[in-house]
């Protein structure tokens, strides 16, 4: 079949509109129709060199959609079911899914690499194959993926603001409950308060955070944050590290969370050092592999007993905390309709991450049209 998407050809380029070949779905896959897809930064990192993928790719790693066929063997989901789909795919069992780490599935290897797990593709064009953003590739009217990657969720739920489970949020929420551990009373600074960071924000809220400090330089951005339920907002780290020592009597923050679309040396300097006693800095942006960005001292992590970490999808298990977080949203504790600054169409989509860029959108969707 055929189906239009938008696709990256090399480093520095645009997305393209293109119509490409489908094939159908092998043994454990499944047709998806996406109705929505989340403009999420990572894509970005495809194009500007951090994360340089296999070309050309199918862009999108939060999607949203409607099971149109199932292949052979396919258990998990049938024709008709609406399904958010996990950027990280989950066996069940491997090790890491075999002791609740689904986050860290080994059938994630390829996710950069854009072919399924048996290093086939299901989209071409000329003969060419095209890879998929993380085994998705959202950005496409319709996709071939391994029922690994699909959350079989509500009908009643509206899948242009569900899509935003897909990533967004419990990388977010995650980055707070989960690896930062953030307990009643602490007083938590975060880094960066876009599409991810302003979920950091809901779940320190409802962790119970006294203190929830927000270092963004988009005034929009720190305005909708302190909606969401911060306590303070800074536009520089300088002016966290004062304030937050002020607030605390000298002690430091229990946790920094680093969620700034490009993670640099600075930003986890200031992390480290607005820390107290004990405390942690966890790292959840991405920036380029080859560059080394954590530069601290090794003294003081010692004798402050500092902890530094990361965290990939917000160390969520997709198949449970997906549906946990829309139960939430679906019982009105978690904000996601005012997550939502713009919707476009699939030919807007370039438009749609530069209004990213210019800091114009907590979070950007992209609305199918079939």
């Amino acid at each position: 079949m055929k189906t239009r998407a938008a696709v990256l050809t090399e480093i520095g380029k645009p997305f393209e509109i293109v119509e490409l070949d489908l094939d159908e779905p092998k043994t454990g896959e499944v047709l998806i129709r996406f109705v929505a897809a989340g403009l999420c930064h990572s894509d970005l990192h495809l194009s500007d060199g951090d994360l340089p993928p296999r070309f050309p790719i199918v862009g999108g790693h939060e999607g949203a959609g409607v099971i149109e066929r199932v292949g052979p063997g396919v258990t998990k989901v049938r024709a008709g079911d609406h399904v958010v789909c996990s950027f990280i795919p989950n066996c069940g069992h491997c090790r890491y899914c075999s002791t609740g780490r689904q986050n860290l599935c080994d059938m994630g290897a390829t996710i950069l690499e854009g072919s399924m797990p048996d290093g086939t593709f299901r989209f071409h064009k000329d003969g060419v194959d095209h890879g998929a953003m993380c085994m998705l590739g959202s950005f496409s009217q319709y996709g071939v993926i391994s029922e690994h990657s699909v959350v079989k969720v509500d009908p009643s739920l509206p899948l242009e603001t569900a899509v935003l489970v897909g990533c967004g949020v419990p990388t977010g929420w995650g980055t707070a409950t989960n690896a930062g551990n953030i307990r009643p009373g602490d007083t938590v600074v975060i880094y960066g308060v876009g599409g991810l960071g302003i979920n950091t924000v809901q779940a320190s809220a409802i962790a119970g955070a006294k203190r929830i400090v927000v270092v963004d330089p988009v005034g929009f951005k720190r305005d909708t944050a302190m909606k969401m339920g911060a306590t303070h907002a800074f536009a520089t780290a300088e002016e966290a590290q004062q304030a937050v020592s002020e607030l605390t009597s000298g002690q430091g923050a229990d946790q920094a969370l680093i969620l700034v679309g490009t993670v640099t040396e600075e930003v986890v300097s200031a992390a480290f050092d607005i820390i107290g006693k004990g405390g942690t800095v966890v790292v959840t942006g991405l920036a380029d592999p080859a560059k080394a960005t954590i530069h601290v001292s090794g003294a003081v992590l010692t004798l402050w007993e500092k902890t530094i970490k990361g965290t990939l999808f917000g160390s969520c298990n997709p198949q449970y905390d997906i549906k946990k977080l829309l139960g939430l949203y679906q019982n009105g504790q978690l904000k996601l309709d005012e997550l939502v600054t713009r919707r476009y169409a699939l030919d807007e989509v370039n438009q749609g991450y530069q209004d990213l860029v210019d800091g114009k959108n907590i979070r950007g969707v992209l609305v199918h049209e079939h």
